[in-house]
């Protein structure tokens, strides 16, 4: 059986799976097999995963920004109009099939933009390069999320899915975890305050589909399975995210950008992100 097989079975499971406290550490041990597998994809055994020619290009500058988004909704454009760079740009999709580096200047730094080719649903399975893509926005400083305004939502939950899939955590601080193993000793939980899910049972579950049966571990917040795993894990990276909605040329799309921020902001976004119109502003 394939990994993409097993990650489906796992996920079907999961879905089936009722969530209770009764469930709680069978789901537990669900996302820790989940989070094996996912890693296997991002880092095969017997070699490394890169990003692949013609996809990842050198550092330069102080920050490095990606351009996240489906194909055709306007990635190039925003990066030949901010960078003066030419990344084609054409009426059919797929238009940009490597990584389009630019640079600007903002108050005397230097800022690397990179026009990723466009990712597709399954993107993190490996389908349309979308790996290699994802590979590259892992290495960024921020990630900019270009949304089209008359499918935004969709999109963005698409997206979101794909890239976390890669594990790239989005407008999100790594888990206030101390995670450290020891050889002997059993496994020591401290609990700073009070935890709605986690316990002793649920912790022993997750370590031990790792082979971890003597660690020290202090939760400083109420946190999830999801967190703990990631900490064991140790390969998640935490990015900003700003999500830019673009193509918003007639009466009709800027009607559905005002519907569209609202539901995003006041629904989504509310407390990390920010949203910017690429091209054709219209004031919030």
């Amino acid at each position: 059986m394939s990994i993409l097989q097993k990650i489906a079975d796992i996920e079907a499971e999961m879905a089936r799976t009722q969530k209770n406290k009764a469930t709680m550490g069978h789901l537990g041990l669900l996302k820790a097999k989940l989070a094996k597998l996912k890693r296997e994809l991002i880092t095969p055994k017997g070699g490394a995963s890169g990003a692949g020619e013609g996809f990842d290009v050198a550092k330069t500058g102080d920050a490095r920004i990606g351009f996240v988004g489906f194909p055709s909704v306007g990635k190039s454009t925003l990066l030949s109009n901010l960078a003066g760079v030419y990344s084609e740009v054409a009426a059919y999709e797929f238009t940009t099939l490597t990584t389009v580096p630019g640079c600007i200047k903002y108050k005397g730094a230097k800022i690397q933009l990179l026009d990723l080719p466009g990712i597709i649903e399954g993107a993190k399975d490996g389908k349309g390069r979308g790996k290699q893509v994802i590979a590259v926005a892992r290495t960024c400083s921020l990630i900019f999320i270009v949304l089209d305004v008359l499918k935004p939502l969709g999109q963005k939950k698409l997206i979101e899915k794909e890239l976390e899939g890669f594990g790239i955590r989005l407008n999100k601080e790594p888990p206030q975890i101390t995670f450290r193993r020891k050889e002997k000793g059993g496994v020591n939980l401290q609990c700073v305050v009070q935890q709605t899910e986690l316990d002793m049972e649920l912790v022993k579950t997750i370590l031990a589909e790792y082979r971890i049966h003597n660690a020290d571990i202090v939760l400083k917040y109420d946190a999830t399975a999801d967190d703990l795993i990631d900490v064991i894990e140790g390969n998640r990276v935490y990015i900003p995210c700003i999500y830019l909605l673009n193509k918003i040329v007639t009466p009709n799309q800027r009607a559905s950008y005002q519907t569209t921020v609202r539901q995003l902001y006041y629904g989504q976004i509310k407390r990390l992100s920010k949203i910017f119109v690429t091209k054709f502003i219209v004031p919030l």
